[in-house]
């Protein structure tokens, strides 16, 4: 599930991307100036940034020069501007792909996947498996399904964005601050959230808080979701004395 920051300061345009994006699987925060983009890329990681030029509070183009001071997220360019001098500048200043507006969200999609492949193979990553599992689970965010035992689970949309969050992350004790940040698109919020959601998570899941299978809570620390342990063999024996065969 790619995590994306949108920079952009039409409500619109804005309010479009974040839809299209969220339907397509994407992990989605958004912004409307340049302060706060720089912000956001200090504290959240992000596979890719979307990147307007034409801010109120500072030009995208400083904004890409001062976000190449402090991380190397892809950054595509999305804006009015057509002028090939200034995209050849913007793309010798470190940006990685430029779309003028409009454009469909077919062409973004596709650009953004070129730039992930692109971005994965320069860190020898691989691309995330279609299907995650951990052990009898088996979810699928492109077509946001999701099985436990081959048995098809029912979730609500939060439900399954956050066991998908998880999935991705098997083994990891995740924050709850980082839970709200990616699943709910919050800088803040009540813990009790995270916890009503986990709740009919882990009823859905065939278990609860005080007998856990697969979700972990660390108090003060945050959530992981792992397999569940092997069960114990049977007890072996009493061993034979020494010296001495067994009795047949």
């Amino acid at each position: 599930m790619p995590s994306v920051l949108v920079v952009e300061d039409d409500q619109f345009v804005r309010s479009a991307l974040i839809r299209h994006l969220t339907e397509a699987s994407h992990t989605v925060r958004s912004v409307g100036t340049a302060l706060e983009a720089l912000r956001e890329v200090a504290h959240f990681r992000f596979d890719v940034v979307i990147l307007d030029l034409g801010l109120p509070d500072l030009d995208g183009a400083e904004a890409l020069k001062m976000l190449r001071g402090i991380t190397d997220v892809p950054v595509i360019i999305a804006t009015a501007r057509d002028d090939e001098a200034e995209i050849v500048r913007l793309l010798n200043d470190g940006a990685d792909d430029y779309l003028v507006k409009p454009f469909s969200v077919a062409h973004l999609s596709a650009r953004m996947a070129a730039v992930l492949r692109r971005s994965r193979a320069a860190t020898g990553e691989t691309a995330p498996p279609s299907v995650l599992r951990v052990g009898g689970l088996a979810i699928d965010p492109l077509r946001r399904q999701a099985e436990l035992d081959g048995a098809p689970l029912d979730l609500t949309r939060r439900e399954f964005d956050l066991l998908t969050f998880l999935a991705g992350r098997p083994g990891v004790v995740v924050p709850r601050r980082e839970l709200l940040a990616e699943v709910w698109q919050q800088s803040y919020g009540d813990d009790q959230t995270i916890d009503v959601h986990l709740s009919w998570l882990r009823r859905k899941l065939g278990e609860t808080a005080a007998r856990p299978r697969y979700l972990h809570t660390l108090r003060g620390v945050g959530v992981k979701l792992e397999p569940p342990g092997e069960p114990p063999g049977p007890p072996a024996g009493p061993p034979a004395a020494p010296g001495r065969e067994p009795r047949r």
